[in-house]
């Protein structure tokens, strides 16, 4: 009769003695978010930006004609800018921006959720742009004994911008090292019954909480080129199934409820409809009272904060507009860590 199977934190036993010591048999989870810069000075937006705008997912632009628009003009004027931007709604506490914040945490309050089912179980977090890098943690996690490991990308609706690109950095990864830990990588989670209650749920709880009733409710995601949908990019079709659900979910028809896409930049045709003409547009024909959902963002950024809460704020109420709601994002909330620990446990079945 064959003897059990070992605990997996014991699957280092039975080496020979003078075998330097190993850890092995760990489990690790690995939450990737989009990216941060470590400052808003010009030179931790620069490094930052270029890091950003390098990558061929985000800019598929002939590098001929790119490269010098980039190091050129772009990462001349940029940064300047786009620090100021992030300087409006930095975590003074902590100097960094929410989004870091908001990942470690997620991370934190994963681990602990896990820690009595999966006490073999490291969790870890890590941004594709800036730091910590995905090669640091994938490192990381394989010293603390981790062979095999969870790639979570932060993204509940797919794209070649965003999850992709966080799967080219992590065999990227696994490229420079001679013992590779087994990877998977969690799929996208657009129309996952969980992730629907939570973004309805959470809607519903800040709605609750406002002065006024919307008359018109906008779900904005992040936008991309229009001609990386013709591509065959299944980004587009995802936002408007995961538009349709909550709708459903919320009881509104479309003219209550409706898609918009923002933070397009350059002169190429984005996905419409565009999130900051739409709130002008609303405005101009007589909608007093707005607000804004991003259920895209699994965490508050500077595309909710700023870009939403403020930009689209103004614009609003400067076309005739007078209350506005940017609604935040799942973050660490309960209904955020609900979906988050819903698609590790999914994707770690047959390990745990």
């Amino acid at each position: 009769m064959n003897a059990p199977f070992p605990p997996a934190g014991d699957r280092a036993v039975r080496l020979p003695i003078d075998h330097p010591p190993v850890k092995v048999g760990r489990i690790g989870v690995l939450l990737v978010n989009l990216g941060t810069p470590d400052g808003t000075d010009y030179w931790s937006m620069r490094r930052y930006l270029k890091e950003f705008l390098s990558d061929r997912r985000v800019i598929e632009t002939s590098r001929l004609i790119w490269w010098p628009l980039l190091n050129g003009i772009i990462l001349t004027t940029r940064p300047g800018r786009k620090g100021r931007d992030y300087a409006s709604i930095w975590n003074r506490e902590r100097d960094e921006s929410p989004l870091r914040t908001i990942t470690r945490s997620q991370a934190e309050k994963l681990a602990a959720s896990l820690a009595s089912a999966a006490p073999n179980l490291v969790v870890d977090w890590a941004m594709r742009y800036g730091n910590p890098s995905i090669a640091s943690r994938i490192e990381a996690l394989q010293k603390e004994g981790c062979d095999r490991i969870l790639l979570v990308p932060l993204y509940p609706q797919y794209a070649a911008a965003t999850s992709a690109t966080v799967c080219d950095k992590a065999f990227d990864a696994l490229k420079a090292m001679r013992w590779q830990p087994v990877l998977r990588v969690a799929p996208p989670w657009a129309d996952d019954p969980v992730y629907i209650e939570a973004v309805t749920t959470s809607l519903k709880k800040e709605l609750a909480k406002l002065s006024f009733e919307p008359e018109v409710i906008l779900a904005s995601f992040h936008g991309v080129p229009q001609s990386y949908l013709l591509k065959g990019d299944p980004y587009h079709c995802q936002c408007q199934k995961t538009t349709r659900l909550m709708r459903e979910a919320l009881g509104l028809d479309d003219s209550r409820f409706r898609i918009t896409f923002q933070s397009r930049f350059g002169p190429e045709e984005w996905l419409q409809p565009y999130t900051d003409k739409t709130v002008e547009g609303l405005a101009k024909q007589g909608v007093k009272n707005l607000a804004v959902v991003m259920p895209g963002f699994t965490a508050d950024c500077l595309e909710t904060l700023e870009e939403i809460a403020g930009e689209n704020a103004e614009i609003f109420k400067h076309n005739g507009g007078e209350n506005f709601a940017a609604i935040p994002c799942l973050n660490d909330s309960e209904e955020g860590m609900r979906v988050i620990e819903h698609v590790v446990r999914r994707e770690l079945m047959g390990w745990i």
